[in-house]
């Protein structure tokens, strides 16, 4: 079942409504998906640099957070609910609830911004530089490291945002917003005091698996999205607003 959220001239946003299924069992999710009427080239920190047709962000039901130990066959059947294939997409996965998603637009001259953000940082907050790292990988496969012993790696609770313009970024000014966008959101994790799950003695930077799509746009081309900039401001500020509001409503905070 799909439930439109978002419109625009040349893309609009759903929620799809669907099941998936992990060793033998069956949960309800739901994943956004944006589509695009002409294919938008982005920058996925988990894909890299990709022409698509869609993006997207789906929801891991709460049962499988410790049962989805192949990545890349729960993605393949998430796709084959929605429809979708892999080349075509670049999408994400968070253990957040799909409606608790957040949405921040800003507009100035001919430029716009919006971010759609999931948040949650309850079980795997960190401050980067601070605490020793959970994980290890091996040849593309990531195992948890617990009392001296390899183990599977479980999912948590996360950060996700894409950011969408219709600015025509260069490659260097999306790897610059992705700065500009950990900057923000680590801003907001300041604001709140979100704490280290680990050691809540120290303040935390984000949670360890934060990922990020920036989809770049046809109108006027631009190189620069660092702070000192209009569209860095613009940036900075969706995503203020969006992981706010995603971490206030997925971790129920009282603010």
């Amino acid at each position: 079942m799909e439930e439109e959220i978002y419109n625009l001239e040349d893309w609009r946003a759903l929620k799809i409504r669907h099941t998936v299924e992990v060793d033998g069992e069956s949960e309800e999710t739901k994943t956004l998906l944006i589509k695009f009427n002409r294919d938008r080239r982005v920058l996925s920190s988990w894909e890299g640099f990709k022409i698509v047709k869609y993006v997207g962000n789906n929801s891991i039901p709460v049962p499988f957070w410790d049962k989805v130990h192949n990545y890349k066959d729960y993605r393949k059947g998430v796709l084959s609910k929605i429809g979708v294939s892999g080349e075509d997409i670049a999408l994400l996965s968070t253990g957040a609830n799909m409606d608790n998603l957040a949405i921040a637009r800003e507009d100035f001259d001919e430029y716009y911004v919006v971010a759609f953000t999931t948040a949650g940082a309850k079980y795997n907050a960190v401050r980067l530089g601070d605490e020793e790292a959970d994980y290890i990988e091996k040849d593309f496969k990531t195992y948890r490291v617990v009392n001296g012993k390899v183990i599977e790696k479980e999912k948590t609770g996360t950060v996700n945002i894409i950011l969408i313009t219709n600015a025509n970024l260069t490659d260097g000014a999306m790897v610059k917003s992705i700065i500009t966008i950990t900057e923000a959101k680590t801003n907001v994790f300041q604001e709140l005091d979100i704490r280290s799950t680990k050691h809540p003695e120290l303040q935390a930077t984000g949670t360890g698996t934060d990922n990020i799509i920036v989809v770049k746009g046809y109108g006027r081309g631009a190189h620069y999205t660092g702070g000192h900039t209009k569209l860095g401001e613009m940036i900075a500020k969706v995503v203020k607003r969006s992981v706010r509001e995603a971490l206030i409503k997925q971790d129920k905070l009282n603010i």
